[in-house]
């Protein structure tokens, strides 16, 4: 039997409101829309009189016509949380992001059902056959989209949100795989992730979602289906295939298909960096460097290629050309996902499914936020998303591999410093004979890619320097040996960004600064960056100060004592610099002190890298029954996790040491609602 989670409900101070703000905000979606909004107007069992309006947001529910959305709200007409009322007509909203139109079913009780569109400006059209199919297919994709990855940061975003998987059979993925293929070039419509920077025929949300689904199911042949059908049409959809290909563990036909398809797109920046991804996890940086010069001619306005080469610099230990090239990545405003606006709830029911009930997880004891330090509370690392969090992770790998010391002698080296900059001004400002700009002067101009991001003109002869610097070798330094990290970090000193530059009105005369050498070679350090290294310094010197007071307390003997939320702060820290086996610590720790599934999932991921398989299993119950307690049947990432234990292991073995824990059975039966998924998918090792 399906367990189906508990339906939470948020009440209205006035019946229609939320649905009225939800028209409202159709004009600023920008990306796959908020997950679906279903709206009960209930009445009293003993009187007709006074009505109430209640919602709740939901995804994974079948969306291809008005009549499975009928039947969604059908199922809520007797809650078993509310025997004093009951519902006497239903709304449920779908956005379709292709046609930008909230596809609308409502269901009277009893009585028919009527189902409808509403535009941007509010006016009410016919629902269409072929926008069901988009609606369906946007279903889909949010339900992906929106899903939680284990930590719970998704679901707390919004309160009250019933999420559902999608597609749990074949015949459901033949109807979505079906529909991917029928709209798959239309896909750009749908914009994309928020590190590429124009939505294309293979970057974009649909085609994210279809690598998801394929790698969460392990449906490896249905996506190589799928792909092969699409790359008769159009050869660029070759890198999409070339992916699965890698996916599913056919690398030679991967090979054979990225050399073909290079020869006849040789300029495609998606197959380059396809295939400079898969030589750099070979550890064949030197082949992959060619190609990811390549990629960035080719695409010098999407972050994600410069992105690439810098990770490719970073692997072949050129540590200077890589902080050259993270310099010149395009950086953008990042896009968070469409997400609902709805007015002030008059009160908030949130009720615990019976299911899902088990003291170890209980997260009563949630709220020792007032005891956190204010040096933790103001790390801004923990806040970053998109390009800035990717280039950070490039930026800490840097720091994890050649220590902090070597970090800022090796900027000092290939930046302008402030200092250097101040003392070359006051040498030349009287010798002076014409205005130059310094831009120029430190920066030999030189043709060459550049990345145009959403930088002003002003900047582009500086820009394109730094990116012939990143792609041609720029000025060089012999690698100097990593030093130990002390306790005693040195503050980065600031660089000179172009604003300073530009903003300076006596700038150095050409003929003395060519005698300057150094400063001749030095490039100018983007302002972002500069941000990034101050960051990062704040986030060594809390991790400092924590390591040697736990080392000084265990000195002594004593017990170094932190709170939950802490604990899970400091967790993050260590993880975001690269020190596993501190994060792991501090995520233990929490978990000492209270359940926390961001906790849970960092310990996850330690053990699913030690293959401990109980302990994987362990966790995983716990975090499958922490999100069915907040209305979630659906975890991508759990679910592929699951799958690969059952790959290596077998089902047998896998139910077998699940239904060994002490846990109480209804909360086991959860987990293997997973593996069923799993078992209707025909995965590897469930046949017995």
């Amino acid at each position: 039997m399906v367990i189906s989670p508990a339906v939470p409900e948020i009440f209205e101070d006035e019946i229609q409101t939320v649905v009225d703000a939800r028209t409202d905000t159709l004009q600023g979606l920008r990306e796959l829309g908020p997950p679906d909004l279903v709206h009960l107007i209930k009445s009293p069992i003993k009187s007709q009189n006074k009505q109430i309006g209640v919602y709740h947001h939901v995804t994974g529910i079948d969306a291809s016509s008005s009549a499975s959305l009928a039947a969604y709200i059908n199922t809520l007409t007797f809650g078993p949380n509310d025997k004093t009322h009951k519902v006497v007509s239903g709304l449920f909203c779908c956005y379709n992001a292709f046609s930008r139109l909230d596809m609308r079913v409502q269901v009277a009780i009893p009585g028919g059902v009527e189902a409808y569109c509403i535009n941007e400006r509010g006016e009410k059209l016919v629902a269409s056959d072929d926008l069901w199919l988009e609606t369906y297919l946007c279903s889909v994709l949010r339900a992906y989209s929106y899903a939680d990855n284990g930590s719970g940061d998704t679901i707390k975003k919004i309160v009250g949100v019933r999420r559902f998987n999608p597609i749990t059979t074949t015949e459901a993925e033949h109807k979505f795989l079906e529909a991917a293929e029928r709209l798959f070039f239309n896909g750009w419509q749908l914009g994309s992730d928020p590190e590429i920077q124009v939505p294309n025929l293979v970057s974009n949300h649909l085609t994210t979602g279809l690598l998801e689904y394929i790698r969460t199911t392990g449906r490896y042949a249905s996506g190589i289906n799928l792909f092969e059908k699409l790359r008769t049409r159009d050869p660029e959809i070759s890198s999409l295939l070339a992916r699965v290909y890698i996916a599913a563990d056919e690398e030679v036909k991967a090979v054979q298909l990225l050399h073909e398809a290079i020869q006849e797109l040789p300029m495609d920046y998606s197959l380059l960096d396809c295939q400079a991804e898969f030589c750099d996890s070979k550890g064949r940086g030197d082949l992959a460097l060619e190609i990811a010069k390549r990629s960035v001619v080719s695409a010098p306005s999407e972050f994600g290629t410069w992105a690439r080469l810098a990770e490719i610099y970073v692997s072949l230990e050129q540590w200077d050309l890589a902080l050259l090239t993270l310099n010149s990545c395009p950086m953008f405003t990042y896009q968070d996902k469409d997400a609902p606006r709805m007015p002030e709830p008059a009160r908030v029911s949130l009720p615990i499914l019976p299911e899902t009930i088990c003291d170890e997880i209980d997260d009563a004891q949630i709220g020792d936020m007032d005891m956190v330090h204010a040096q933790l509370r103001k790390l801004h690392a923990a806040n970053f998303k998109g390009t800035f969090l990717k280039a950070y992770t490039i930026l800490t790998d840097i720091t994890k591999k050649i220590g902090w010391d070597q970090l800022l002698k090796i900027r000092s080296q290939v930046f302008v410093m402030e200092e250097e900059y101040r003392h070359e001004k006051q040498t030349l400002t009287h010798s002076a004979t014409h205005s130059r700009n310094v831009s120029t002067t430190a920066l030999p101009p030189s043709p060459g890619p550049q990345p145009n991001g959403h930088e002003d003109s002003a900047d582009e002869p500086k820009e394109k320097a730094q990116g012939e610097a990143a792609l041609n070798g720029g000025p060089s330094e012999q690698n100097l040996s990593t030093r130990p990290k002390t306790p005693n970090l040195e503050k980065p000193a600031h660089t000179i960004a172009s604003e300073v530059v530009h903003a300076g009105s006596d700038e150095p005369n050409e003929e003395h600064s060519s005698n300057f050498t150094p400063f001749r070679n030095k490039r100018l350090c983007e302002r972002w960056l500069d941000n990034l290294f101050m960051v990062l310094y704040e986030d060594l010197r809390v991790y400092t100060i924590w390591r040697t007071e736990m080392a000084q307390y265990r000195q002594q003997q004593l017990v170094y004592k932190k709170s939950a939320e802490e604990w899970e702060i400091l967790g993050e820290l260590a993880d975001r610099l690269h020190h596993v086996e501190e994060a792991v610590e501090a995520y233990q720790a929490c978990l000492g002190i209270r359940f926390s599934p961001k906790a849970m999932r960092g310990v996850l991921k330690m053990y699913e890298k030690h293959g401990e398989v109980r302990m994987i299993l362990g966790a995983l119950i716990r975090l499958v029954t922490w999100q069915y307690r907040w209305y979630s049947e659906f975890s991508p990432d759990m679910l592929y996790t699951i799958r690969r234990l059952i790959e290596e292991e077998g089902a047998v073995k896998v139910r077998s040491i699940v239904q060994a824990t002490s846990l109480p059975q209804h909360v086991l039966e959860l987990t293997h609602q997973y593996a069923q998924v799993c078992a209707a998918f025909h995965s590897s090792g469930t046949d017995v």
